[in-house]
């Protein structure tokens, strides 16, 4: 080497040049299958030549200069400049001195046009608390504590496994005295103690990453890897994950890969160009939401949204992702009127590009962990979507299944008197229970934007509206699929959801409410030992109608089937205030058939009209069964009866 070469290189700072990128990573980034993007680009601490400071790197590719500002250099775009990284639109650089803690964001000056902005960091794992905007140099370091959660979490979360889901928004399920929202850390022992009380084998939080609008519930997201600052820490979220798990208690993440907001500060034409969105406002922009909507034909961004799915899991060690409005992803012109919206290349409705990018999703999600479970929020009938990409499927563990919700709630808000004259209400879902996994959701969507709550959809007076949703949910736990309640539905709050104010936890000094509540949680707790309720809740083997036609009576009776214990469970629905006893069902074994739930029991609020513990089935053929049962059903009430029990 020359001498004056050799002077120049000793003379250099030992960081210059450092860079957590390869160009492994660079080439997989640009090719849309770099999945760990969290350990490359965002603000990593690290020690270089014995000198500790900060890597940062940002995806900016039509930026003429990128600097990081923040509060270790006055906010001064003009003193710590990043470096392009050939010619990937990445922007990296090592910064001495800026440690764990310290506020940052880009500043980005745009190539060919006249345009200046700050940036959050879209890798950030750490946000200022809204209003403010920056993002915190922050790491994820944690000492979890759920291993054996963790070896069992594929027998947990599958879909032969019993899934009760408690969705929960955390900042109005419960809240100190003086209306503060609670931290993870002072909602762990809480909900953990909660849930498992009641029975619940998982809980559902609604969006916890960071977002700028409280109102928005988290469906407007602006940190795809941060969760939000409001209850705490990165740490302090891991916490409440682990102390659920090791409660015995799942978690589900909502996760919203369909749109995001147009915040200056965020997303929303990042570098002076449609960088994370289309430029055409017809593909560009959700009008339901007046919010912007991902380009998944971009390479750059499957790998920052797939990166972000498997971030949740691997960091946070989520048991399940629920996908928010997949069915505004699958189609161009969803809420779009004629004209304004653009078809696909083959002249249909059809998002080819994010079809794609949720195939793909799914087989990197199940590749990577397979004990998890995605979940779909998709409300048309989409075929396939919980079905394997390899035959033709969008990949999806389960989906919502909204059209149940929908029939089942106006069914159960008319007046008993009506009932018979819309039985199918009750009997179409049947003809495709099982094209697809599906969760029956009674969600937060339902009882908000003047919908009222559950029970106040329920028709008469006060006895005949907890009945009535005793009823609802004794069907619904009766029914194949996977269950999801929605908080302060267990306990049949009067008022409509408010994320301002704690749940009206009150309500339980009354019995109705209290006696609601305990019919709930035996509910769960019978759901998870009947084997016969859960493990076939998506495949036909597990279900058998026995009268879904007695409209006049509008009662449904059918049997439920263990696949590990050939065991049969019973259920009769009478949705009618009338009493029917020596109501007849034929059954297929003779024997004891132990009354094991009552929603009309006095425990429950009810009347206490039932079968006195079981009956014995007679030898007396019905239904085109060889035995029958002779049965009382009580008014607006669900029974189960288990052959054999005692």
């Amino acid at each position: 080497m020359p001498p004056a070469e050799k002077r120049k290189k000793e003379s250099s700072p030992p960081t210059m040049g450092f860079s957590l990128l390869t160009q492994d990573d660079l080439y997989l980034f640009n090719e849309g299958s770099h999945f760990c993007l969290w350990d490359k680009l965002g603000a990593h601490p690290v020690t270089v030549g014995g000198e500790n400071g900060t890597h940062f790197a940002v995806w900016a590719p039509n930026a003429k200069s990128v600097s990081v500002i923040g509060n270790f250099n006055e906010w001064d775009a003009a003193r710590n400049s990043l470096r392009p990284t050939g010619k990937s639109g990445v922007w990296a650089g090592f910064i001495p001195g800026v440690s764990r803690g310290a506020l940052y964001k880009y500043h980005i000056v745009a190539r060919g046009r006249d345009y200046e902005t700050d940036r959050a960091d879209p890798l950030a794992f750490f946000c200022e608390t809204p209003p403010k905007t920056a993002s915190v140099v922050w790491d994820l370091a944690y000492q979890w504590g759920d291993g054996a959660w963790m070896q069992a979490q594929k027998g947990r979360n599958s879909i032969d496994a019993p899934i009760a889901i408690y969705e929960v928004h955390l900042g109005s399920w419960r809240r100190a005295a003086d209306n503060r929202l609670l931290t993870y850390r002072e909602l762990a022992p809480q909900l953990a103690t909660y849930a498992k009380e009641m029975g619940f084998t998982h809980v559902e939080f609604l969006p916890v990453m960071e977002h700028p609008f409280y109102g928005s519930w988290g469906y407007q997201t602006t940190g795809y890897f941060a969760p939000t600052s409001r209850y705490g820490t990165p740490q302090d979220l891991m916490y409440l994950v682990d102390h659920l798990h090791q409660n015995g208690i799942g978690v589900i993440l909502d996760w919203v890969p369909s749109h995001f907001p147009d915040d200056k500060y965020a997303l929303n034409f990042f570098d002076g160009t449609y960088l994370y969105e289309h430029a055409d406002p017809r593909r560009g922009i959700q009008p339901d939401w007046n919010s912007v909507i991902f380009n998944y034909g971009r390479h750059e961004v499957q790998s920052f949204l797939i990166s972000s799915a498997l971030f949740w899991l691997d960091r946070y060690h989520a048991d399940g992702l629920r996908l928010d409005a997949v069915a505004s992803m699958l189609y161009l012109d969803y809420s779009r009127r004629n004209g304004d919206w653009v078809p696909n290349r083959y002249g249909g409705r059809e998002n080819l590009e994010a079809i794609e990018f949720l195939k793909r999703l799914n087989h990197e999600v199940y590749g990577n962990h397979p004990g998890v479970q995605t979940m779909a929020e998709e409300s048309t009938a989409w075929p396939m979507v919980s079905r394997p990409t390899y035959v033709g499927g969008l990949g999806f563990g389960m989906k919502w299944d909204m059209g149940w919700m929908h029939d089942t709630l106006a069914y159960m808000s008319l007046d008993p008197v009506h009932r018979k004259y819309h039985h199918n209400l009750l009997t179409f879902r049947m003809l495709y229970a099982f094209s697809e996994n599906f969760i029956l959701p009674l969600s937060h969507d339902e009882i908000v934007y003047g919908k009222g709550s559950l029970i106040g959809k329920m028709p008469g007076d006060y006895w005949r509206k907890f009945a009535n949703l005793r009823l609802l949910y004794g069907y619904m736990y009766a029914q194949p699929g996977k269950k999801l309640l929605f908080m302060g539905d267990e306990f049949g709050q009067w008022s409509e959801w408010q994320h301002e104010a704690t749940l009206d936890w009150d309500l339980l000094g009354f019995d109705s409410h209290r006696q609601l509540q305990q019919w709930v949680a035996d509910l769960n707790r019978c759901y998870a030992r009947e084997p016969a309720l859960h493990e076939f809740d998506c495949q036909p083997a597990g279900f058998e109608s026995l009268d879904c036609n007695d409209s006049d009576h509008s009662i449904i009776s059918f049997m439920r089937k263990g696949k590990s214990d050939g065991s049969i469970v019973l259920i009769a629905c009478n949705f009618t205030p009338v009493p029917r006893s020596g109501y007849r069902v034929g059954v297929p074994r003779p024997g004891f058939w132990q009354e094991i739930l009552n929603s009309d029991a006095l425990e429950y609020g009810g009347s206490g009209a039932g079968n006195l513990g079981g009956l014995t089935a007679d030898k007396i053929r019905f239904h085109g069964r060889p035995y029958s049962l002779e049965m009382t059903l009580p008014p607006l009430s669900t029974v189960f009866l288990k052959h054999g029990g005692h």
